[in-house]
């Protein structure tokens, strides 16, 4: 497996994990959990791969996330 392909399916991972974690703390839709997400610093920062961020835990990429949304 490339590392292209390596760090991708890591962020899918990550994202999945942090939806879940959205949907799961807050009560938010699908919707509205995927749009914040994606719309975030966090999200910027993990699928920049110069950052490495994508190698690290979903619940630390979590606290990041928390952090940005003031939920921390």
């Amino acid at each position: 497996m490339t590392k292209q392909r390596q760090s991708d399916y890591l962020i899918s991972h990550i994202v999945d994990k942090l939806t879940l974690f959205l949907i799961n703390d807050t009560g938010v839709k699908l919707s509205e959990a995927l749009h914040t997400l994606y719309t975030s610093k966090t999200y910027e920062r993990l699928t920049d791969l110069d950052t490495g961020l994508y190698s690290e835990s979903s619940s630390y990429v979590y606290e990041l996330l928390k952090d940005e949304l003031g939920e921390n």
